[in-house]
């Protein structure tokens, strides 16, 4: 490891002054369009190996593997258990084989029971991840009813005297809270803005521009950057607690947090056309890319303000959701800047087509991705693969084939 990050410190050092295009193809890079098909070809096989790797332990889903390259697994109420199933969906759309499109409904069907759950907004996750993408891609009606289920299990967890949706239940590990509202959450929207309108429930709209606004308000610092968490008072509604739970420090920039921010307010402006949403999410995509300390390949850092930086961990899962986000919000904005973001886009996908990202076949659990980042003041899932990491990489790939007519 010791070398490994020596080697990042005199990259580092070297790079520092180059300009935010350093991807510009040269001639010993492969052309973009073979990096795109070579990775999602390699995910399918990845993909097929890890579904089969399941098929006779049915609940079990993956989730990221131990230190020694092992598959761990989870259930369905584990925040995370989606991804799986809904990775299966675009690799289906990718592919046309249909072997996939069996597992994506087997696996999808794995986490079926979850679109009853009104203790969790992980929900909007496991469902819409999953079931929705099986729902766009066959238009099956039997997916969208368990869609419509977990929307409205999803808003009974919303409050209208505070004006979001609340994140985790009282529990003994989260006691100084009293109304816990993560950054997370925005992307547990987009399962209610579609649900609004595929069935025309004015109900989930209004709920989730409410979580934005107030989000938006409370949850972003001056440089916008974002707090993780924030906790509101139950009888004023105000903001009590303003912290950050798996990042450095209350007042750091957690790299996934402001990667679900970015995300999340451009998915707000496709659906609203707000161009307040659209402003703030370039705000964001201003302070991630425009970083002092975000690395030469564009994957950063698991915290902006880790002291150890660069001597410190990458967060792969972050690069993929910034990546995916920033393909999407290209398609909003001015020429110059939408090529800004694809040229950051590219890079990561480049990095994240490498060896230094992707696994080799068969191996590490067959996972698609390594070097990710969970939870690092609990030590959990600390530079290992993670299911998310992987679906939003493949959400990058399909959206960046599909803008650029690859």
């Amino acid at each position: 490891m010791y070398q490994r990050l020596s080697i990042c410190t005199l990259l580092s050092v070297v790079l520092v002054f180059l300009p935010i295009k350093i991807h510009a193809q040269s001639d010993k890079e492969e052309p973009i369009k073979t990096v795109v098909n070579g990775a999602l070809d390699f995910s399918v096989q990845q993909s097929l190996r890890m579904a089969h790797s399941l098929q006779n332990q049915p609940g079990l889903l993956p989730r990221t593997t131990d230190r020694f390259g092992t598959l761990q697994t989870c259930r369905s109420d584990w925040w995370a258990s989606g991804f799986f199933p809904g990775m299966l969906w675009y690799l289906y759309e990718y592919s046309g084989n249909e072997e996939l499109k069996k597992w994506a409904h087997e696996y999808s069907m794995r986490v079926e029971d979850q679109q009853f759950t009104t203790s969790s907004h992980d929900v909007g996750f496991i469902i819409y991840c999953s079931f929705g993408n099986g729902f766009r891609i066959t238009h099956d009606t039997a997916y969208k009813k368990v869609i419509r289920t977990a929307s409205h299990s999803l808003i009974s967890r919303f409050r209208q005297s505070i004006g979001c949706i609340r994140s985790w239940d009282y529990a003994e590990w989260n006691k100084q809270w009293q109304y816990p509202v993560i950054i997370d959450n925005m992307m547990n929207l987009e399962m209610l803005m579609m649900a609004a309108k595929e069935f025309d429930e004015p109900s989930f709209f209004n709920a989730a521009v409410s979580h934005a606004n107030v989000t938006m308000k409370n949850h972003f610092r001056t440089d916008y950057s974002s707090f993780h968490v924030v906790s509101y008072d139950t009888v004023t509604g105000l903001p009590e607690l303003k912290q950050t739970a798996q990042g450095y420090n209350h007042g750091s920039a957690w790299a996934r947090g402001q990667a679900w921010g970015l995300y999340g307010f451009t998915m707000m402006y496709r659906f609203t056309k707000d161009t307040t949403y659209l402003a703030q999410a370039k705000h964001i995509a201003d302070f991630i890319i425009h970083h002092p300390r975000l690395p030469v390949d564009k994957i950063p850092y698991w915290d902006f303000d880790a002291p150890n930086i660069p001597d410190c961990y990458r967060d792969a899962s972050a690069g993929s959701i910034i990546c995916s986000a920033l393909i999407e919000l290209s398609q909003y904005v001015e020429k110059e800047l939408a090529n800004t973001y694809l040229s950051v886009a590219e890079s990561q996908i480049r990095t994240l087509s490498s060896s230094q990202y992707r696994n080799a076949p068969g191996n590490n659990g067959n996972f698609i991705l390594k070097h990710s980042v969970g939870n690092m003041p609990n030590t959990s899932e600390v530079d290992v693969p993670l299911i998310y990491a992987d679906y939003y990489f493949v959400e990058a790939l399909m959206r960046f084939k599909k803008l650029k007519g690859l």
